[in-house]
């Protein structure tokens, strides 16, 4: 399930990208690494080498522990790419049930969309979650799958400091 959820159709938490704590708003004014460069977030110690967030950054290492950690972009694409993703209803809450063609494990992602300033929203119709990769070519920006009822995929459009949901992976 989702960061600060207790059960797959349960949104969670939100989180600015590369904080570890839920806001009451999510602004430009009110996040710490919006702006930065990938060698700031490095030199910072925000990221690895990799280009990863380090785990006192990730929301799912910080809040979960142990191997817990936030998806790369990587691992993101491959779950776009190695899986069947079907649009249903859990409980009453819209998302998708996603599917790996290797061994038919599946997750239930919620429609948990987003949190801008202190409003949600399309909560039930677009699901936005983060990734631990930075976006390269523009210091606002990170990857991130999104997906709406007829469409998903990666991105980097939403800023840094936009609340999205963490689903956590673990090594």
């Amino acid at each position: 399930c989702n960061v600060g959820a207790n059960a797959p159709e349960e949104y969670g938490n939100y989180y600015a990208w590369g904080e570890t704590t839920t806001k009451s708003e999510y602004t430009e004014e009110n996040s710490a690494i919006y702006g930065l460069s990938i060698s700031q977030l490095q030199s910072q110690g925000y990221i690895d080498g990799a280009g990863n967030l380090n785990p006192q950054y990730d929301a799912a290492s910080a809040n979960w522990g142990g191997d817990w950690r936030m998806p790369t972009k990587e691992e993101m694409r491959e779950l776009i790419d190695k899986c069947t993703w079907i649009w249903t209803t859990q409980n009453g809450v819209n998302g998708y049930k996603v599917t790996s063609k290797t061994n038919g494990n599946s997750i239930f992602l919620t429609a948990a969309c987003s949190r801008h300033s202190s409003s949600l929203y399309n909560a039930g119709s677009r699901g936005y979650y983060w990734s631990s990769s930075p976006y390269e070519d523009y210091d606002y920006f990170a990857y991130y799958l999104y997906f709406s009822s007829d469409n998903h995929d990666m991105s980097y459009y939403n800023s840094r400091y936009y609340g999205l949901s963490v689903r956590p992976v673990l090594e």
